[in-house]
């Protein structure tokens, strides 16, 4: 999944459409009937641009922002967005300009219930997920209907109702009618319709039977039950009725007869083509990929939260990682790297010009990865040092010159603090380290993090 994720960033800025709002009953289609097809991740994501969408902010959004609400790293939050699109839930513009993306994301309501029951891949899918009592409990509850059976109907018709006046029209007040929007991107033209038809004489099925319906219905079931079209020739044949029509719901039971006789009693199941990649797994990982792996992967608010025994950390600390991402275009991975670099060599503080500082040398370097920051920090440890100690005596020198100035015997409020011996041993062993060394106690020093942060060894968040 690494090789698709980087389609997105977390700098790149996106703006919402809600072309219809959408109701409570939409929200339970959601829950019960979308759910279970594409996991929590994705209709969390539908849900959190649903909330933005209706209450439209008056700043750009980018898709950190999404991140940090949602605590997932910018991979989760693309995965979460194709499954959306897949399913029919989101349609995606992009527009590149120079180094940066944006999009326009619009929310597409869900199918209801009978659209749904009656499209055969979704119907199956959702099948495969929750079994078949649920599934009959779903109908149950969202497909009754009252009985018409003594009844007659007397619906008006419109022309039953109205009747044309012949005015003079505008040519311009024509438009074009849109094309009809599918339920969800399905291409049934992929199909090979050629190597149907030409097993099947105008006799035995006539080309009128293959209406763009029936087409459709076609494609989806042999791209349901992995049928060929030489297969589906005989389904078509099993499906035809008495008036030489293909009724989707013939197509439907003959595709499935056909799939228990010849293939499996069991029905089919439908999974994604795309997924993290096992090398990428923990248990394949050693030590070093393991912790590369997080900082790539793990939104900076987490890691400060993390490091912070799991208490939200200040706001100042919120947004200084937060401009490294948005203001300085930083990678994730590289702001981690960062953050836990400063946070070691200063006893867990973040000043943020010393930051800066160092972040603005990073970002002269083009660094992309945790790893190569993780590599320039330790050659550049002795280069940072100095930086701070420079830093650390251009504060002292002001504060002598300050009580240099002060009246001999006047009495003031100020008290000195004392700073503590383990301060200056500190500075004392980073400059004692030579650059071989440099690299053993970086990772000891990263070890002690890890056991204040109650990580063990092989474990990932």
């Amino acid at each position: 999944m690494v090789h698709l994720y980087k389609e997105l960033q977390p700098t790149d800025h996106f703006e919402i459409t809600l072309p219809h709002a959408l109701s409570t009953n939409e929200r339970q289609l959601l829950t019960l009937f979308y759910q279970p097809l594409t996991g929590a991740e994705p209709v969390s994501l539908y849900l959190t641009l649903w909330a933005e969408a209706e209450h439209p902010s008056s700043y750009e959004m980018t898709h950190y922002y999404l991140m940090n609400v949602l605590t997932m790293p910018i991979g989760k939050v693309f995965e979460a967005r194709v499954a959306l699109e897949a399913i029919g839930l989101l349609r995606t513009w992009r527009k590149d300009g120079g180094d940066s993306r944006r999009f326009i994301y619009e929310l597409v309501r869900p199918l209801d219930a009978h659209s749904f029951f009656h499209d055969p891949l979704l119907s199956m899918f959702l099948y495969s997920k929750i079994g078949e009592h649920a599934y009959r409990k779903l109908r149950q509850r969202f497909l009754t209907q009252t009985s018409k059976e003594s009844y007659e109907e007397v619906t008006r018709s419109f022309i039953d109702v109205y009747k044309p006046v012949h005015t003079n029209v505008p040519k311009d007040f024509y438009e074009e009618p849109e094309k009809s929007q599918q339920d969800y991107p399905f291409y049934y033209e992929q199909f090979d319709f050629n190597l149907l038809k030409s097993g099947l004489s105008e006799q035995l099925v006539p080309s009128s039977a293959l209406t763009v319906e029936a087409r459709e219905m076609i494609a989806k079931l042999a791209f349901l039950y992995h049928l060929s079209p030489l297969d589906m020739q005989k389904v078509v044949i099993l499906a035809l009725d008495d008036h030489m029509k293909l009724p989707t719901e013939r197509l439907k039971k003959a595709a499935a007869d056909y799939y228990k006789l010849t293939i499996s009693k069991d029905a089919p199941k439908l999974a994604k083509t795309f997924g993290q990649k096992p090398a990428m797994t923990p248990q394949n990982l050693s030590k070093e990929q393991e912790r590369l792996h997080y900082l790539e992967t793990t939104p900076p608010l987490q890691v400060l939260r993390e490091i912070n025994n799991g208490k939200e950390p200040i706001p100042a600390s919120v947004q200084l990682a937060e401009d490294l991402v948005v203001q300085y275009g930083m990678p994730i991975g590289v702001v981690n790297v960062l953050l836990e670099y400063v946070m070691l060599s200063t006893d867990m503080k973040l000043p943020r010009k010393y930051v800066e500082q160092i972040a603005d040398h990073w970002n002269r370097k083009d660094l992309k990865t945790a790893k190569e920051a993780m590599e320039l920090a330790r050659l550049e440890r002795d280069k940072y040092a100095q930086w701070k100690n420079e830093k650390t005596a251009k504060s002292t020198n002001a504060a002598n010159a300050a009580n240099q100035t002060r009246k001999p015997g006047r009495k003031t409020n100020y008290r000195e603090e004392q700073v503590p011996d383990w301060f200056y041993k500190r500075d004392d062993k980073a400059q004692e380290a030579t650059p071989a060394d440099s690299s053993v106690d970086f990772e000891k020093e990263r070890q002690k993090i890890l056991e204040k942060l109650g990580q063990q060894d092989g474990q990932v968040n």
